[in-house]
Parts: C-alpha cells; structure tokens; sequence
C-alpha cells in the first residue's frame, strides 16, 4: 500500500463541501458510528517553509522564503516568529554554526520539536518542511481538539491525492497553511514559500486528536507515513 491512501468518508466529503470550512464529523461508508476526529476544508493553502533549515537567511541568501514571511502573518512590524533570535535582542537572529546543515543562515523553527533534542539552537529539533508532510494548527482545530503532534491526512480535491501529515506547527490562528513537502507531496508543482500558494476550497484535512500519544518525532516522510497508517487503522478498527 503506497503512501498516497485513500480513505472512504462520503458523508464527511459532502458535507464539508456544503459548509464550506466548517468542521463535520467525518463516516466511514457503512459506518454506524463517526469516525475518530474531524474534517476541515481550508479556504486556501499558504506554504509554510518553517523548520527547513534553508528557510531564512541574511538579506541575499539563497533561502525558501522572504524574511518578511517569518512574522508573525506576514505582518512588516509583527513578531518574528519563522526562526530564532537573540533572547535579549529580538530583532536579532541566531545563525547556523559548522556543523549544522546550512552554516550561516537562520534557525528556522517549528512548534512541535524533537522531545530528545532540547537544545533551541540546533536546527534538527524542529521539523523539516522540505522533507516533512505537516498542517499549522489553526484556533478552530484546537478548539475541536487537535494538538501539536497529531497525525491527520489530507487530500486535494483537484489532483485526487490523500496523503498522511503530522500537525507540526502553530501561528497563524487561521490554520491555512502546510509544508513544502505536503504540497509537493500532494501534487502541486511548488519550489518554496514566496509565492507559492492554493487559493482555493480544495485542500481537506482530517484531524486525529490524540493519535501521537508518544509525541513521536520524524525525520523521513516514510517513518511518518508508516506510523501514522499503523495508528489511523488501529483508532478506525476501534469503532
């Protein structure tokens, strides 16, 4: 089974639809009971690139995005919140050293981190969007229940492609954002975060809540996608 699964819920799919980006219990076909969680179809679907650690960079630097877009919403005089800064002089980034994968441009970050690696300043605490399928997780998700870490999957209603993710990042209360990977991965030919973006109803996830109780931590698409097809089937099998 490839990692692109497909997941039967009609009902969900169609009423989703009708309400436009409001959340509706997702059913199986056949099934008395809702499945686990909920789904959400986004109005749109901005790249994130946070987590990479070739996000953000000195004014020049070959990067995947804009210094502007490491503010909180893209706003010119909003908190930095794409990558690290000097805990005296916030406006002041911390810089990659030798040994880290990119010496020399920013340490961009994520909410969701690697709970082995306490350490701020390394950049492999946070989740890498260029190799890793993740949503933000939005004010209305966390209100329904999702959490950092949780495993959801998400399908583009335009190239028919269900692919599994991680919520691996916060900050825009809008929750209308995803990885590089995950847009890559679900079949839109983006390159980084500029100017990249899915400006229409097309992008559903469904959300999981509590279905990463470890808090595992991932490195490859292909850890993730056999963790989270291993936990999806278990919490589904559970009706």
């Amino acid at each position: 089974m490839t990692h692109h699964v497909r997941i039967l819920m009609l009902a969900a799919c169609a009423a989703t639809l009708l309400a436009g980006a409001w959340p509706v219990a997702a059913r199986a076909q056949g099934a008395e009971k809702p499945a686990p969680g909920f789904t959400i179809l986004l109005r749109r679907m901005d790249v994130d690139v946070d987590g990479a650690p070739n996000a953000y960079g000195p004014p020049g630097s070959h990067t995947l995005d804009k210094l502007h877009d490491a503010r909180y919403r893209g706003l010119p005089f909003g908190k930095i919140v794409g990558y690290l800064t000097d805990d005296d002089h916030p406006n002041i980034p911390i810089v990659q050293g030798p040994n880290d994968p990119c010496p020399g441009l920013y340490i961009s970050q994520t909410a969701y981190t690697d709970p082995a690696i306490t350490e701020p300043s390394n950049p492999r605490r946070y989740v890498n969007a260029a190799k890793i399928n993740y949503v933000v997780l939005g004010k209305r998700e966390r209100k329904l229940g999702a959490r950092l870490g949780d495993f959801v999957t998400v399908t583009s209603l335009r190239t028919h492609r269900t692919v599994f993710a991680i919520v691996g990042d916060d900050g825009n209360p809008s929750g209308n954002e995803g990885s590089l990977h995950l847009l890559q991965d679900l079949g839109y030919p983006f390159h980084d975060g500029i100017n990249d973006s899915v400006t229409h109803r097309e992008i559903e996830v469904h959300f999981y809540p509590g279905s990463n109780p470890q808090h595992l931590f991932f490195r490859s698409q292909a850890a993730l996608n056999a963790a989270a097809q291993a936990q999806i089937a278990k919490m589904e099998g559970a009706k």
